[in-house]
């Protein structure tokens, strides 16, 4: 069966058990041309399908999950993928559960991997102040991963490993329902997007997920590889404010 007639069959199956809202998030057409991402100089490009549907299973309960709360207890034991035996913790993610603002990143690290939430090593650390510096407190976003398990010694995640979390992912978007999306590294733009670029090719540029806006920036952990790219970070953070100047105002509790 081509990957196509998979999706159509499987937004089938969502539509008719759950509704519109998590179909909507991965609503590919037929063409699969319908994720845009969207330059400022208003050059397109589309990305296609590449991983199949066969993990999903009509038996999994989490596709009806009310709140991340009830999402985290029905995902938490996921083995789907060799990642979730060697883990030490299954990582869901932190923050306001109704946050404006949402970061992605790849994956946990060893720290993350101990304490079971994202973000809390050096490269956690050092995205909290700058975030801070910025005047966005950590407490009032949401922050999670593509990968919700640690791979081996830190090492890029596998296309089948972002196949096989990135359902997980987009029912965490649908219940937050972020105005915002910033994804922090090329490797989230790609599980989002199924996308290869450089950073080069995707800093200053506004990509559209599903309506959402999606701002690209280094990962912190480049930042550490490379101080010089703080001052650029802080550069992509400013579109926030130019283009979304509201998104902090009124934040939903």
């Amino acid at each position: 069966m081509e990957v196509t007639k998979k999706v159509e069959n499987f937004l089938k199956f969502l539509k008719e058990n759950y509704g519109e809202t998590i179909s909507s998030l991965i609503s590919y057409s037929k063409q699969s041309e319908n994720l845009l991402i969207k330059e400022t100089k208003q050059s397109d490009y589309s990305s296609k399908i590449t991983h199949s549907l066969d993990i999903f299973s009509t038996n999994d309960d989490w596709y009806n999950s009310k709140s991340l709360e009830e999402l985290e207890s029905r995902i938490n034991r996921c083995i789907k993928c060799e990642l979730g035996k060697t883990r030490t913790k299954f990582v869901f993610g932190s923050g306001n559960p109704n946050a404006d603002i949402m970061l992605v990143g790849k994956a946990p690290g060893a720290d993350e991997d101990i304490q079971g939430l994202p973000f809390v090593g050096r490269a956690g650390q050092l995205l909290t102040k700058l975030l801070k510096n910025f005047g966005i407190d950590r407490n009032d976003v949401y922050i999670c991963n593509i990968l919700k398990c640690r791979p081996p010694n830190n090492r890029k995640p596998l296309p089948s490993e972002i196949e096989m979390c990135k359902p997980y992912l987009l029912k965490q978007i649908e219940l937050i329902q972020p105005k915002v999306i910033i994804a922090l590294g090329a490797t989230a733009v790609e599980g989002l997007f199924n996308l290869k670029k450089k950073m080069g090719e995707l800093r200053g540029k506004i990509l559209n997920f599903n309506q959402i806006p999606v701002i690209v920036t280094y990962h912190p952990a480049a930042l550490l590889r490379n101080p010089n790219w703080e001052k650029e970070f802080l550069d992509d953070l400013t579109i926030l404010h130019k283009q979304f100047p509201n998104v902090l105002k009124g934040k939903r509790k």
